[in-house]
């Protein structure tokens, strides 16, 4: 069977097929640490649950509009008016499944063949292939722990060519962890203004920030930057709805009419119901985002200790999200081997760095309890200490 040749351009999920692997291996029965999920390990909060549940039994169970049920995108604008500043109304919204799928609706609607997409390393490992598959060029901007991996201005104005369309932002990111500054935010947006280009703003860790690190949607810092602006976010890590698959795109009217013109023709509307326990999420009292950052907090804290006092292995403290992306180029290994080698003789899984583009780190969720973090470092620390 000859399959479509941007199959072949683009690689499956390594994230993905590790934590496939780790619960397998515990289906067997095997005590498997796993730090690879991006998922938080909360239930989603009873309200949420509650009323999706009661949309359910009253008889929310069909077809709604392609962008999304109304009171949820007049929700979301809501939110993006008083959380970050945006002046956007619902028409200036569309509901996703899933964050992921409102970058993909993105990447079809805004770029063409040989258009380029700015792409700071480490990144989130979806982004370049969505961009291989529309047909675009990933251009990829390398960082390190110098500038906390983080892309300079001077480094973005240098890689704009007249190809380039899009500049894509995450912060906190995904899988560093790192958060811009105010500062550095305003200086990457005069460069997007300067070179009239789009930026597309990934917040879905936006609530998940710690010692008084401060999240500012680029697209708020004025007209010109705001024009130029797509914000994707979802209900995933805030509020524990991972499987719920609800995100959204927001943005200019004309970008946004276009993907759901696509999604129209793709997906259709997100689970009707569910979209109700989204409403339930951006209305009701936010305290259980905050118990649920307070445990990252201390879970941070902890896991970032026992890493860093595991000769071999160096991590800087991350402002946001639940990732931490220790540097493993003292122990001699690549970030595959050593993730192989890790899961097959200890146990414990974590992420390999390649799969972000940096192969001399690894990536490690704490997104779950006190007492694997404690287990799955002693393992870590036997795994190291035997290769060093």
């Amino acid at each position: 069977m000859k399959l479509a040749a941007r199959v072949s351009q683009v690689t499956p999920s390594l994230t993905l097929a590790i934590a496939a692997k780790a619960k397998a291996m515990k289906a067997e029965g095997i005590d498997v640490c796993s730090f690879s999920a991006g998922e938080p390990d909360f239930d989603t909060p009873a309200h949420i649950k509650a009323a999706a549940v009661k949309a359910l039994e009253s008889g929310k169970t069909k077809y709604g509009a392609a962008a999304g049920e109304p009171k949820l995108r007049e929700a979301i604008a809501h939110k993006l008016q008083s959380d970050n500043g945006l002046d956007y109304k619902a028409e200036n919204v569309i509901v996703t499944n899933g964050g992921k799928h409102s970058l993909y609706n993105l990447m079809v609607a805004l770029i063409d063949p040989g258009d380029e997409v700015i792409i700071p390393a480490p990144y989130w490992l979806s982004y370049p292939e969505m961009v291989t598959l529309v047909g675009g060029k990933p251009v990829i901007i390398n960082t390190d722990a110098s500038t906390g991996y983080k892309i300079t201005p001077e480094q973005l104005r240098t890689a704009i060519t007249p190809k380039t369309k899009l500049f894509i932002l995450n912060s906190p990111s995904n899988p560093t962890g790192m958060v811009y500054t105010p500062e550095e935010i305003k200086a990457l947006a005069q460069v997007v203004v300067d070179a009239d280009i789009f930026v597309v703003s990934d917040e879905i860790y936006e609530k998940i920030l710690y010692d008084g690190a401060e999240h500012i949607s680029i697209g708020s810092l004025g007209k010109e930057i705001f024009q130029r602006t797509l914000i994707s976010n979802g209900f995933a890590k805030a509020y524990s709805m991972t499987g719920w698959r609800l995100g959204y795109l927001a943005g200019p009217v004309e970008i946004i009419k276009a993907a759901s013109t696509i999604q129209g023709h793709s997906t259709s509307n997100v689970c009707t119901f569910a979209q109700y326990g989204a409403i339930a999420a951006l209305e009701s009292s936010q305290d259980c985002v905050e118990e649920m950052r307070q445990a990252f907090a201390q879970r941070r804290q902890v896991m970032l200790d026992r890493l860093n006092a595991i000769p071999g292995l160096s991590c800087a403290k991350p402002d946001g999200a639940f990732y931490l992306f220790p540097d493993i180029s003292k122990t001699g290994l690549k970030s595959l081997e050593f993730c192989d080698a890790l899961l097959e003789a200890h146990q414990v899984a974590v992420i390999p760095g390649i799969a972000f583009g940096a192969d001399q780190n690894i990536r490690l969720s704490y997104a779950t309890d006190l007492a694997t973090i404690e287990k799955g470092m002693d393992r870590l620390e036997k795994f190291v200490c035997s290769r060093i």
